[in-house]
Order: structure tokens, then sequence, then C-alpha cells
């Protein structure tokens, strides 16, 4: 391997840990849903305003992300958007001190903002940090990485935050049990910081190779002119209204995993250990992911899209008719199948969108609201019926996106990487 090709292959290795991290930090909210909801004495919906709070950041921050990034560079927006989620990490740390439920909303915006920002910096450099034809694989593979910390951050939250916060319906955690919980959301929100300070050492200290193999940017446009550019391709549209629904989808069932695992008609577990379970919807998404790397060798991007999309929205359906145990391992398995959809979403349409790169991943990122919207929909559902109908509603996201992965196999593509013609496709 020459020398250019260990420096880009060292520059990918280095922006696949930017993956792991956020994967670890962004699975952490589906315990602290659970939590939240016995210490605070929420309902469904309250509960998941923490999955709100979250992914708003998204909505609001995305596109001035993607200003941002192709400003700085991707290496200095990436610092930035580290000494962020530090900085949220010691809000929820004096929101929990004040058991403050509006804190840990706030702290929780500012952590899903530095995300937001992580997000739009490295997914295109993922994709772009080597021959063209290799998007695909790349970043599949770093985002195989991202779920490697989204089996882990479940592990550590349940271990942490759900001893103890489990309450019967109707009745409220007490003062002892609630002070310990919040200590507990405190020592992880610790942890967490103390891990992205030596994340920032580690990405500054390789800073000079990310930035001499990151591909050129494109030049900066305002807030007004990325609007206008992503609005006048189509495809840029199709593929954010695709991540609005793979994610709301996805974060809705993993925030709902541990309540749904612990209810009556379907496993009947503890808290906490339904809470160990939800590591299991991750892992399979991390194992769907390498697996997916391997097959996207053989099989055509959008077909691989169409293939787990029909599953998830099988297994749903399964969820929705059945109770019991089988459904519990229904419900768990749709992260085999979800394991694909964003990097997959993500590289068709970059290679497809007519608007800039940074623009595109900025609007796609910016798409991620849906983490926000879908769950509070799935929340009031459980509410007003029970946790298995109310995962009718990720179905018929499934469904949608085997619709949209069928159109893109019909659909004009550009290498990723390259400013698509201006016409819109």
């Amino acid at each position: 391997m020459n020398a250019a090709r260990q420096s880009t292959a060292g520059a990918f290795a280095s922006v696949t840990t930017l993956f792991f991290a956020w994967g670890f930090i962004t699975s952490l909210v589906d315990p602290l849903v659970a939590a939240v909801k016995g210490i605070f004495s929420l309902s469904n919906v309250e509960a998941q305003l923490t999955a709100f709070a979250f992914f708003i950041a998204y909505g609001v921050v995305s596109i001035p992300a993607a200003i941002l990034v192709s400003r700085l560079r991707a290496v200095p927006s990436i610092i930035l958007a580290i000494g962020m989620m530090i900085g949220a990490c010691l809000i929820i740390l004096a929101a929990t001190n004040l058991a403050t439920y509006t804190g840990v909303l706030f702290g929780l915006f500012v952590m899903a903002s530095g995300i937001t920002i992580l997000q739009v910096a490295a997914n295109p450099l993922a994709a772009a940090l080597g021959a063209p034809q290799g998007s695909h694989f790349r970043l599949t593979f770093s985002q195989a990485f991202n779920s490697l910390g989204t089996v882990l951050g479940p592990l550590l939250g349940a271990y942490l935050m759900l001893e103890g916060v489990e309450v019967a319906q109707g009745e409220t955690i007490s003062a002892e049990a609630q002070e310990s919980a919040l200590g507990a959301i405190d020592l992880s929100f610790l942890i967490i910081a103390g891990l992205l300070a030596v994340l920032a050492l580690f990405i500054w200290s390789s800073r000079v190779r990310i930035e001499r193999s990151s591909p050129a940017a494109s030049v900066a446009h305002g807030f007004g002119q990325t609007l206008a550019e992503v609005g006048r391709s189509r495809w840029a549209l199709i593929g954010g209204a695709a991540i609005f629904l793979y994610v709301g989808a996805e974060v809705a069932i993993g925030t709902q995993m541990a309540l749904f695992l612990n209810s009556d008609a379907i496993w009947d577990i503890p808290l906490q250990e339904a809470g160990y379970y939800v590591s299991l919807y991750w892992l399979g998404a991390m194992i769907g992911r390498f697996i997916g790397s391997a097959l996207l060798t053989r099989i055509a991007a959008h077909r691989l899209l169409a293939f787990a999309t029909a599953a998830a929205a099988a297994l749903c359906l399964f969820v929705v008719v059945s109770r019991g145990v089988p459904a519990g391992y229904a419900a768990l398995a749709i992260g085999l199948f979800n394991s694909i959809m964003f990097p997959l979403i993500f590289t068709l349409t970059l290679e497809r969108s007519s608007a800039s790169a940074e623009s595109t991943s900025g609007f796609l990122c910016m798409s991620i609201i849906g983490g926000a919207i879908i769950p509070l929909l799935v929340g009031k559902m459980a509410d007003i019926s029970d946790y298995s109908t109310a995962v009718a509603i990720p179905m018929l996201c499934y469904l949608a996106l085997l619709a949209i992965a069928v159109a893109a196999g019909r659909a004009r593509t550009h290498s990723v990487g390259t400013v698509a013609e201006a016409a819109i496709h």
C-alpha cells in the first residue's frame, strides 16, 4: 500500500471512531426514556419528550451545520462539536442535581446539536475517503462501528439508570429511589464527558492526516441559498423524506423497547432486565451492517434496501397481530434489518441529488428530526391502545421506504463526492 493510500486509510479509521462515539451516546436515550418515565411519573408521550428534545436538534441545527462544515472544514467542526457535547454533559449533571426534567431535556438538545455537526461532517467524509465505487461499502462499514456503540450504550444505561425506577401505573417513585436514579444519570454522563475529552484529543492528533485526505469542499452557501439548492433537487427531498421515516421508525421502536418487553402482554420481565435486552435490538443492527458491507459487493444498494425495508415491515405486522414471547423477539429482530437503511439511503441520495454534497448531507441530517416526531405518535398510540398496536406506525414507515428503494433503482446517478448537474432528476 503506497503512502497516499495509507494516509487515506488512516483518515478513514479516525473518522470511524466518531461513528462509534455518537452511536454510544444516542443509544443512551433508550434507557433514559424508560428511566425518566418512572423518575418523574410521566405518560408514554411525556417520556418520549426525551427523544423529542434530542432529535429535534437535527431539524434546527443541520443546515447551519452544513454551512459551518463547509467554511471551517472537517477537523475544526468536529472539535467544536465534541466541545458542545462535553458542555451538554455538564448541563445534564446540573439538571439532575436540581431534579429538573426540563434541564435534562435542554442538555439533550445541546448534546444532539453537537452530534448533528459530527454527522454532517463525518458521513460524506467517510463516503468520499477512497474510490467512488466503494462509497456504499465505506459508509456502511463505518455505520457498523456506530452500531457497536449502540450495543454498548443500552447495557451501560440499563445498568446505571433502570435499577429501582420501575413503578406500577398510577404510582410514584419514592424520594430515595428518585435521588438514586438521578445520581445514576449523573454518573452516566460524567463517564461520557471523560470519553469525549479523550476522543477530542485523538481527532486533534489525527488532524493532518484527515485534512490531507479530505475531498475539496464546495463553496459555502448561506442558509437560504442552501435550502434553495436542496429544494431544486428532487432526490435530495426524497432522500430527506426517507431519512425522516427511517429514523423515526427506528427510534420509536428502540425507545419503547424496554417498556414493551416489560409489559404484561409481552414478556412481563423487570424493567432493568428489559433494558438489557434493548442491546439485542442494536446488536442486530451491528451484525446487519457487517453483513450488509459484504453483500454490497454483490447486490445493488437499492435492491438491498428494498429487501431490508420489506422484512422490517413484515416483522412489524407480526408484532401488531400477535402478543407474548414471539412478538418480543420479532420486535428485537427489526434491528437486524434497520442496520443498513441509513447508510444506503444516505449514499443512494448523494448519488442522485443535484445539490452539493454538503447541502445534501445537511438536509439529510436535518431530516433525522423524524426521530423527534414519530416516537411521539407511537407514544400517543401506546397510551391510547397498547405497545404492540403502536408498532403499526413504524410498519407504515417501512412500507413507504420500500417504495422509495424501488424508485431509486430507476433514477439516474453520479459519483459520490462530485456535484451533480443542476437539472432536477
